[in-house]
């Protein structure tokens, strides 16, 4: 039987290795672009105090001034508050799409646009669609394509080489655990690649499960249906409705932000331990936390525009299961879940597993020239 599984695990990863190794190395790449990027770009993210008693300017004040700097066809979507008084907030855009500014509160003054770098742009897209990009005429989106069938032969790969190097003894199990550095680099390789695969195992198949529900519709209705969750209408990661809401705030006209201010202050008041308020033009806030688990679940309220009181409000823990299951896909997928210690481990899997494929080919090549001398 192992020979079986020996022959799956050889001819899946010997055409797609090459791929299964990009797709690892961007997705560790990935990992802390955030904090990176932040420390990088300091001057964008961060806000200086013009004086250590200053109090930052009221939203609606703070938002008009940005507004008056856009063209005539773009109008502000929404401003994110983070709770840290020292960073910037971050004022959405109606387009294009993800556009955003960061606004000294205290000042006023634009610190600068977001854009993503391009060292990151590239990872993003060398790790989602080996670097293509959707054809403008709906024809097959081979990039993303090839990178889904990769991930899925990927975990066949990793689920036959565990039947074939799993030990039959503890003794040997505590071996294929070791990487031996003094018996020449042939068994070194194959101590990276039988340990190596060990170790990052059960994480790995955690990134390619949860991975493969951005490149499948069918996987992820399946994903979901496994966990006893419905699909709503419109698919993909997008909350119900997503895109026809921010299609609907790029139709909406132009507010004052009359009230921003007070939902901000009353939400702040009720939850002091958030992470980051956001106030948006169509009447919806949400509050954020830090912490484990969900790092993507918020607290949602509406307001009313012209009193500005709460009037209704939706806890993360009473949404709905479909809106709980996408945040969970994406903090088990990159790491978050577990905080800063977990995204470590990611980020050194994912490099561990981009070596995997580099490993295996060594030995498949070595085993063919032996034979050949043979």
């Amino acid at each position: 039987m192992k020979k079986v599984f020996r022959k799956i695990h050889l001819w899946l990863s010997v055409p797609f290795g090459i791929v299964i190794t990009l797709i690892c190395f961007s997705g560790a790449m990935l990992v802390f672009e955030q904090e990176i990027v932040e420390h990088t770009h300091a001057s964008l993210y961060e806000a200086e105090r013009p004086s250590p008693d200053a109090r930052p300017l009221p939203l609606e004040q703070l938002v008009a001034r940005v507004a008056a700097g856009l063209p005539s066809d773009v109008s502000v979507s929404g401003v994110s508050v983070p709770s840290r008084p020292d960073k910037a907030y971050r004022v959405t855009l109606s387009k294009p799409k993800r556009a955003a500014v960061y606004v000294n509160p205290y000042t006023g003054e634009i610190t600068g646009r977001y854009e993503r770098t391009p060292f990151f742009r590239t990872m993003f897209s060398l790790h989602r669609w080996l670097l293509g990009s959707r054809p403008s005429d709906g024809g097959i989106f081979w990039g993303k394509i090839i990178v889904g069938v990769s991930t899925l032969l990927f975990v066949f790969v990793l689920l036959t080489g565990l039947v074939i190097w799993w030990p039959r003894t503890k003794k040997a199990f505590k071996n294929s655990l070791k990487v031996v550095f003094r018996r020449g680099w042939p068994r070194f390789w194959y101590g990276l690649h039988v340990a190596g695969g060990m170790y990052a195992l059960l994480l790995l198949l955690v990134m390619a499960l949860t991975g493969l529900t951005w490149s499948f519709g069918w996987y992820r209705t399946g994903f979901y249906a496994l966990f006893g969750v419905e699909m709503q209408s419109g698919g993909g990661h997008a909350s119900g409705g997503r895109q026809g809401k921010e299609a609907e705030k790029a139709r909406m006209p132009q507010t004052d932000f009359v009230h921003w201010q007070q939902v901000y202050e009353q939400l702040a008041a009720e939850n002091p331990s958030y992470q980051e308020i956001t106030v948006s033009t169509d009447q919806t806030a949400t509050v954020s936390f830090s912490g484990l688990g969900n790092t993507r679940g918020a607290d949602r309220y509406r307001f009313d525009a012209v009193t500005g009181k709460i009037t209704d409000v939706t806890l993360y823990r009473d949404q709905p299961a479909s809106g709980k299951m996408r945040g969970w896909i994406y903090s088990l997928h990159v790491g978050t879940w577990g905080g800063i210690l977990m995204r470590i481990l990611y980020c050194l899997t994912a490099l561990l597993g981009a070596t995997l494929p580099l490993t295996g080919y060594y030995l498949w090549i070595r085993r063919l020239v032996r034979r050949r001398q043979h």
